[in-house]
């Protein structure tokens, strides 16, 4: 039996195809203090995914904060092949288009639906920049 899927279309931001594992944020994202740029780790004190590591997946959060150095830092993700495959925010701002713009990481933002409601840690997503479409395929089916 194959996994429930689910399309989502919203705003194609950095253009690009990533097919990959999901990990999820319900809380917004630093990346200049918030990510390790040589780890892909997550180092910011109090968050939920501190400890965890973005590298190779499609991150999936609200929208990013903080100084604009995060742009660069996620450049140097890239760098250092630790970064996202793939982007998807619920509004996303100018920290986080300019580093996937400058790393070539896709990004689609404002979904006809709630992305950090739907997508969970796991679940299988296509982020498809090129057509602002986030195709999900949840891992395991929720009970009611």
């Amino acid at each position: 039996m194959r996994s429930p899927e689910l399309i989502m279309n919203g705003r194609k931001i950095v253009g690009g195809q990533a097919f990959g594992k999901a990990v999820v944020s319900k809380q917004s994202m630093s990346f200049f203090g918030g990510i390790d740029p040589r780890t892909g780790i997550v180092i910011e004190h109090n968050h939920e995914l501190r400890g965890q590591s973005i590298a190779g997946k499609v991150f999936v959060f609200p929208r990013g904060k903080g100084s604009t150095v995060g742009s660069y830092v996620i450049y140097g993700l890239r760098k250092y092949g630790v970064a996202p495959i793939g982007m998807v925010n619920v509004e996303s701002e100018p920290i986080i288009i300019g580093g996937c713009v400058l790393a070539g990481i896709p990004l689609v933002d404002r979904l006809d639906k709630d992305p950090i409601g739907i997508i969970e840690t796991g679940d299988w997503v296509e982020v498809n920049g090129d057509a602002g479409r986030v195709l999900v395929r949840k891992q395991h089916v929720r009970s009611r």
